[in-house]
């Protein structure tokens, strides 16, 4: 078992907490853009509230331990390790009460170069555990506008964890996938899954829009995000998110290993 004390230092050598990668430009850059309602951070999420950039700022405060000094705009941002262990320990606590319900789940990532492992470990455990792990759409087209314009992708699964991929990039089942904010994947995901009647995920687990677009939808989500992901967090505020966990998602994925022993132990998942 991975004590708390080993898994705070863990996060702070990592950088997974503490200083990290992403830089206070970009968090405050989402945040305005949030505030304008830029479909490209609200990853889906239609927001009750008139969030402007200081009340975002202020929340991301609270939530990930950043600066709530509006005039702090330059350097690395800051995520407080206390927040990201309490945050971790919810996650687990989430998965323990699915497993312990056999829910049927759904994961999926926009991070698969970093995350996947981390995902596709809980989904064994869940698996093992009696839930379903849903894996619906598999191969189906998804349109996503990105800063190149409109690209096609095909929805994919590895190990149990969805993920999108460009038409003939690699083939299906590779370990690789395209990095994105969008929430039309889950949407079709789910889409189809109603279509044809089969069971629909009573939580689904992962990040950006596959948590944002299912929680908008009235799913049960849960994830991880960093400090210049606001939407996941006011998902929480306003009760569409159950659980975000904040730290550093783009580090190297093996850095992740010690989050998913921490959390499979919290979660008695431990195999």
């Amino acid at each position: 078992m991975l004590s708390t004390g080993a898994l705070r230092a863990h996060l702070l050598a990592a950088r997974l907490a503490g200083p990290v990668a992403t830089s206070r430009e970009e968090s405050l850059r989402s945040y305005r853009l949030f505030a304008a309602r830029d479909p490209r951070v609200l990853l889906g999420l239609c927001p009750e509230q008139p969030w402007g950039p200081r009340d975002l700022l202020r929340l991301m405060a609270d939530r990930c331990g950043v600066s709530d000094d509006p005039h702090h705009t330059t350097g690395a941002d800051v995520i407080d390790p206390e927040r990201t262990v309490a945050a971790l320990d919810a996650f687990a606590g989430r998965l323990r009460e699915a497993a312990r319900r056999q829910l049927p789940v759904l994961l999926g990532t926009g991070h698969p170069h970093r995350l996947l492992d981390f995902y596709a470990a809980l989904a064994a455990a869940l698996s093992a555990a009696g839930c379903q792990v849903l894996t619906p759409a598999q191969g189906c087209r998804v349109d996503i506008t990105t800063r190149f314009g409109l690209r096609t992708y095909n929805l994919d699964y590895v190990r149990g964890v969805a993920l999108v991929r460009e038409p003939g990039a690699r083939p299906i089942g590779s370990e690789t996938g395209a990095h994105t904010h969008s929430p039309l994947p889950i949407r079709r995901a789910l889409g189809v899954q109603a279509d044809v009647g089969g069971p629909l995920p009573e939580l689904v687990i992962g990040d950006h829009g596959w948590v944002c677009g299912a929680g908008q939808l009235g799913f049960e989500a849960i994830g991880l995000a960093d400090t210049d992901d606001p939407a996941l967090f006011v998902g929480q505020a306003e009760g569409r998110v159950s659980v975000v966990v904040p730290l550093d998602d783009a580090v190297r994925s093996d850095y992740y290993r010690p989050l998913t022993r921490y959390v499979l132990n919290r979660a008695c998942l431990s195999q």
